[in-house]
């Protein structure tokens, strides 16, 4: 196939480009060089050699920053997808949109509650997430208007190349650098208590990638595990897995404070309609993060 991909060059991009082109994909991607949200532009970039599927990975992703600048959140993540759906409807070549979402537009549910399958009311609760639940019935309507589009909602997905600003990823750093002697033996933390589905980056890839393929009918798919971890439990894994241990102190940091809400997901859509499944356990998941995160500290 030939794949255009927007935010090529970010966390998820980069790794789903290089998994499509290993498969014999022909893949072209923008990021900051193409204004996402510039209908005309982004119709330009895929009409120069017209593709079977358009991958919309664009996207302001951290919450607080979407708290910070709700514009830029709005113009990136709706009319960024506004962009991709209008660009899909005009081509030729009647390509594929895959519309990446999140399980955020689900808003928040309790520790112990059933996880959300795709059926669940989307209840968003910042600007990320409205933004990314408008986009999401944005894409359902233009699939009424005959457009081919799998609008996916990927919980946490994590694994080497995370940004520090996520939790688990903020976790691992804190802790490899005190590995190495670069931190005093404490880590600054939020609430423990959330709890979150998380997923390695590349098993969300394949999930993408499968989704390309029209064997695989177009509609709404989760992408999770179906199993809810406590962020303190994770910290916890972290440490066992280092050579710190428990010698360490834990601070609590106001800024970083969030609810003690949870966000799980059932996947069984996408395990019957695909064939998928997850291939990393919570541990090799957070060994790999750990991994990457010594390498980073070593070479800055």
């Amino acid at each position: 196939m030939r794949v255009v991909v927007t935010g090529a060059s970010g966390f998820v991009g980069q790794r789903l480009c290089a998994q499509l082109r290993g498969q014999g994909h022909e893949v072209r991607g923008f990021d900051l060089e193409v204004d996402v949200a510039d209908a005309a532009a982004v119709h330009a970039f895929a009409a120069e050699s017209p593709p079977d599927a358009l991958v919309h990975l664009a996207a302001v992703s951290f919450v607080p920053q979407s708290i910070d600048e709700p514009a830029l959140t709005y113009r990136v993540n709706y009319l960024g997808a506004r962009s991709v759906l209008e660009a899909a409807q005009a081509l030729d070549s009647a390509p594929r949109v895959l519309l990446v979402g999140s399980s955020m537009v689900y808003g928040p549910a309790q520790p112990g509650d059933a996880p959300f399958d795709e059926e669940a009311p989307l209840r968003p609760g910042s600007p990320y997430a409205w933004s990314k639940a408008a986009a999401d019935l944005l894409g359902a309507a233009y699939a009424g208007r005959g457009v081919d589009v799998v609008r996916v909602r990927p919980f946490n997905h994590t694994g080497p190349g995370r940004p520090d600003r996520f939790v688990e990823s903020s976790f691992a750093r804190q802790i490899v650098e005190i590995e190495r002697g670069q931190r005093e033996p404490q880590l600054r933390v939020g609430n423990l208590d959330a709890v979150r589905d998380f997923l390695h980056v590349d098993d969300v890839i394949r999930a993408y990638a499968r989704l390309l393929e029209r064997d695989v009918p177009a509609g709404v798919y989760n992408i999770a595990s179906g199993v809810g971890s406590r962020v303190g439990d994770l910290l916890d894994r972290l440490l066992a897995a280092s050579t710190v241990g428990s010698g360490v102190s834990i601070e609590s940091d106001p800024d970083l404070w969030r609810p003690a809400d949870a966000n799980v997901g059932n996947a069984g859509r996408l395990r019957d309609a695909a064939a998928w499944s997850p291939d990393y356990d919570l541990d090799g998941i957070l060994t790999a993060l750990l991994d990457d995160w010594r390498q980073r500290v070593a070479t800055d």
